[in-house]
């Protein structure tokens, strides 16, 4: 029964990837919904009903039983790697699409790649350990939850030069935008607080963003959040200061 209990919860997850909700499953195999939901609650599925519901996602009962296997997933890239993807524009695109479970046809869809070079970069990116290549173009990331860019790296130094301008270049006032810019004066220890609940919300953003990968592409948004906090004063209230040897931070010169 634990066996059977696996394969299930694979199979739904293996739904849930490739964005297929109960309603469509019915659909497909004829039923109601309510018996399909029933299906999985009561985790009944002859091998003939498995492999139709396998047939929906293009797959075979043979890779359910493979994702039942320990795979070996990366939470991050070498340095080497990084600088590989930010060479390749095209390629960083295709990876960022990859991780964020895009199928392979919505790539082709948002974005003027050829179905070769879109095929090319995926196989590079498989190669590189990043993602899987499964037969008929399906991609499957193979990161954990806790994938991250090496810090100070290139991915990072890419986004600092490229894109951190052009994001900021923006007023923040149409839906789904939000700005605060917060001056004052704080303790050190009070720093202290505030990066420990900068670094909390930045952990409840990639919860989000992990839990909302189960939804279909056309319910979620690319969206970005700089979180930062730094002792900073004006230039030019800088250049009234009489003691310009003055720490303006402990630590800092």
């Amino acid at each position: 029964m634990a066996q059977t209990t696996a394969i299930v919860d694979t199979l739904k997850k293996a739904l849930r990837e490739q964005g297929l909700t109960y309603q469509q499953v019915a659909e497909g195999l004829g039923l109601s919904e309510a018996s399909v939901k029933r299906l999985f609650a009561e985790k009944q599925f002859s091998l003939r009903r498995l492999d139709q519901v396998c047939a929906l996602m293009g797959l075979e009962i043979s890779d359910l039983v493979r994702r039942l296997e320990p795979e070996a997933r990366i939470d991050e890239l070498s340095l080497e790697q990084e600088r590989e993807l930010v060479s390749d524009i095209e390629l960083l695109l295709v990876s960022i699409c990859a991780l964020n479970r895009w199928h392979f046809e919505q790539i082709l869809d948002a974005y003027v790649l050829s179905e070769h070079t879109v095929i090319g970069k995926l196989a590079q990116l498989d190669r590189m350990g990043l993602i899987e290549l499964l037969p008929g173009n399906r991609i499957k990331p193979l990161i954990t939850h806790d994938f991250h860019w090496q810090r100070n790296g290139p991915i990072q130094a890419f986004f600092e030069d490229q894109v951190q301008g052009d994001f900021l270049e923006c007023r923040f006032n149409r839906p789904g935008e939000l700005r605060l810019f917060m001056n004052g004066m704080l303790s050190p220890l009070s720093n202290d607080t505030m990066q420990q609940k900068l670094r909390r919300l930045a952990l409840d953003f990639r919860h989000c963003h992990q839990e909302d990968l189960a939804l279909p592409l056309d319910q979620r948004f690319g969206m970005s959040m700089i979180l930062a906090i730094r002792p900073w004063e004006i230039q030019a209230f800088q250049a009234y200061r009489r003691d310009t040897t003055r720490k303006v931070y402990p630590g800092h010169r």
